[in-house]
């Protein structure tokens, strides 16, 4: 396939999860990530990022307000609850057990996933700035420099 046809900074390969970075339940979520992804399927790039900004912009999605997780695997991305069960399914025992979840039509599925999402401020509050990686997690999250030798 053509590399052009891929979002910026993100190889056939990647799986990238993009994540509301001022958001306290999604940086719980990418907490969650980092402690269970044991195999390291999963780079992770917040929204606000200059990365996360390119990502959206390639598949002409908002740059300015955010509703979803985005999850993107190669040059294909999936919003909301299906974001949510192919990260799922990918994670080791018991936590791929939820990925059941794809029997819930996802019309029922998205608007749960959206009364969670359009309140999250509100049930979990947010941070004034985004988070930063530690160095422990550093190497988890999406970075321009490693893709720019590509």
């Amino acid at each position: 396939m053509n590399a052009e046809k891929y979002p910026p900074n993100i190889g056939a390969d990647d799986r990238v999860i993009l994540f509301d970075g001022v958001c306290k339940l999604c940086n719980a979520w990418c907490q969650f990530i980092i402690k269970y992804d044991k195999q390291q399927h999963f780079k992770l790039c917040s929204v606000q990022s200059p990365e996360g900004q390119q990502i959206l912009a390639h598949f002409n999605l908002a740059t300015v307000h955010f509703d979803t997780m985005l999850y993107v695997e190669g040059n294909h991305y999936f919003d909301k609850s299906d974001a949510f069960l192919h990260v799922i399914s990918k994670l080791g025992f018991p936590w791929r057990l939820l990925s059941v979840g794809k029997i819930i039509p996802k019309r029922i599925r998205n608007w749960l996933y959206d009364r969670i999402a359009f309140n999250r401020y509100a049930l979990f509050g947010q941070y004034d700035t985004c988070q930063l990686p530690n160095s422990e997690s550093d190497h988890r999250f999406l970075s321009a420099k490693e893709h720019s030798s590509r």
